[in-house]
């Protein structure tokens, strides 16, 4: 007797449709036969299947049961098959009617008992479970059930047990779909724990943090340690725009594939701060593996990456973030397929003036020689360089600011209330184009947004060559230039305007030349 049931199977971050068949005839000896590629835990599902039925009080068939996973070069990995297989083992061997079988898809790994584990990617196999017109709904273990229900299209049915699945398939039971309580979600994980109020001193840097975070402007910051670059970038997602729903599921599924969601939230409600250690490799930034698995640059997505200790990282490492830096997307490509993932991030990354870090600092010493800050410094191409739109130095702060009981900092809040009015001005400005931030901007539309009038012609000249900057640096100063005037309500870009901006490569001449 033959059994059909439709599945999914992760490939990246993107969920794939599968057919379970189950197949099962008369045999002189009992024999269980898998095929449709699967990887090694897909396998390993048959002895769970089998105990998870016996245990469940099912029976065992006895006879040659072929199991096929359609499509056959398709490859299937993850145990999220184990409850369609149960099911279809069932079926197959006639011990239930399965009358709603048609109408919903199946995902779930079984315990030996019988009982339901969560799965990766819930998320992304329930936005392509919406778009079959043919299901009504989607059966997934009750600890994936709030995950999948993020997809209000769809009916998400949470199962505890192979027996509570069975009942309901049979029509013996009915289970609620599960709501979807976005909205409760976002209310309960939206608010973040630190505030820029908390910094003291430090202004220079938190106006440019401003100026990076209304443009979307790569950052560097360069000071001696302890100065405050990593408490600064900690609060860079608190003055971001909050995460509208789109943006979450994006980031969501990234997480959800890889298994890294946070307990019992099902959705990001906000945006990523991603801090790898500089020992990371290169697959583990930018994805890779086999199969291929989302980098620290797709958990970045829709947030902030933070490169502490720059210089400390493998040079090859850095160097194949610059692709990701232009595009937005990362693609690893394999022999028989490639897999792109999003990486649409903002790059800030802290950096020590030598190896000892005290070059800058007027209060400590420092002993390094210039060929040793020259090799330290040189760890960072220039063509990375170039790609950060901002580079700026966080000096120690002074102990009469950091004792200082009553602190006029300003806050988080006032501070995403100026990024959220410049991105408003992009907003409008780049309708009806898939640009959305100045940053972004092609070269033809800087020079469309960023005309200069005659003076600030000259010195943005005197600052090309007086720095060295390449043509790539020269867009980045008037990208700058544009969200600063966008920051103080201008319409056209000034000379102070610019002369901000160029203060903000100063570093190219400092340190790398």
């Amino acid at each position: 007797m033959l059994a059909r049931l439709k599945t999914f199977t992760l490939l990246g971050i993107e969920a794939m449709p599968v057919d379970v068949e189950v197949d099962i005839s008369p045999a002189a000896m009992p024999k269980t036969i898998l095929v449709g590629l699967p990887e090694a835990a897909v396998k390993e599902s048959t002895h769970r299947v089998e105990r998870a039925i016996v245990n469940s009080g099912f029976i065992r068939p006895q006879d040659r049961v072929v199991i096929n996973l359609a499509p056959g070069d398709l490859p299937k990995q993850a145990p999220s098959f184990d409850l369609p297989v149960a099911l279809g083992v069932l079926a197959g061997s006639g011990q239930l009617v399965l009358d709603r079988l048609e109408d919903y898809a199946v995902v779930g790994e079984l315990a030996l008992e019988g009982i339901t584990r969560p799965v990766k990617g819930a998320l992304s196999i329930a936005i392509e479970a919406a778009k079959d017109k043919s299901l009504k709904g989607l059966v997934v273990p009750s600890e994936s059930a709030a995950e999948a229900a993020v997809v209000e299209d769809l009916e998400v049915i949470a199962v505890d047990s192979l027996s509570q699945c069975v009942a309901f398939f049979a029509g013996e039971i009915d289970v609620p779909p599960v709501p979807s309580g976005v909205e409760e979600i976002f209310e309960a994980f939206s608010e973040y724990e630190v505030d820029f109020a908390d910094v003291r001193g430090q202004e220079s840097a938190k106006r440019a943090m401003t100026i990076a975070a209304a443009g979307r402007h790569n950052l560097l910051m360069i000071g001696p340690p302890g100065s405050g670059k990593t408490m600064l970038a900690k609060r860079m997602p608190t003055i971001l725009p909050p995460l509208v729903p789109a943006e979450s599921i994006e980031t969501t599924r990234i997480y959800s594939a890889v298994g890294q969601l946070p307990a019992k939230q099902p959705l990001l409600a906000r945006r990523p701060f991603r801090s790898p250690h500089h020992t990371i490799s290169d697959a583990g930034l930018v994805g890779g593996g086999s199969p291929p698995a989302p980098g620290e640059i797709s958990k970045a997505h829709n947030g902030i990456l933070f490169l502490d200790e720059l210089p400390e990282f493998n040079r090859k490492t850095l160097e194949v973030m610059r692709q990701p830096l232009e595009d937005g997307v990362v693609t690893i490509s394999r022999a028989l397929r490639s897999t792109t993932f999003p990486a649409d991030f903002m790059l800030i990354a802290a950096a020590n003036p030598c190896p000892c870090g005290y070059r800058s600092d007027p209060r400590r010493s420092c002993n390094c020689t210039p060929p040793q800050i020259e090799r330290y410094m040189g760890k960072i191409s220039g063509p990375l360089l170039d790609r950060v739109d901002i580079h700026i130095e966080v000096p120690a702060v002074p102990f009469d600011e950091l004792s200082a009981r009553d602190a006029s900092s300003e806050t988080s809040e006032m501070m995403r209330d100026s990024v959220m009015r410049a991105r408003d001005v992009q907003a409008e400005r780049f309708a009806g184009s898939p640009i959305r931030y100045n940053a972004q901007m092609s070269s033809r539309q800087t020079r469309q947004h960023c005309e200069l009038n005659i003076a600030s012609k000259a010195l943005l000249k005197a600052g090309v060559e007086s720095l060295g900057l390449s043509a790539r640096a020269h867009d980045k100063i008037l990208r700058v230039a544009r969200t600063i005037a966008d920051l103080a309500g201008d319409p056209d870009i000034s000379e102070e305007h610019l002369a901000e901006a160029i203060g903000y490569r100063n570093l190219d001449a400092d340190l790398w030349v």
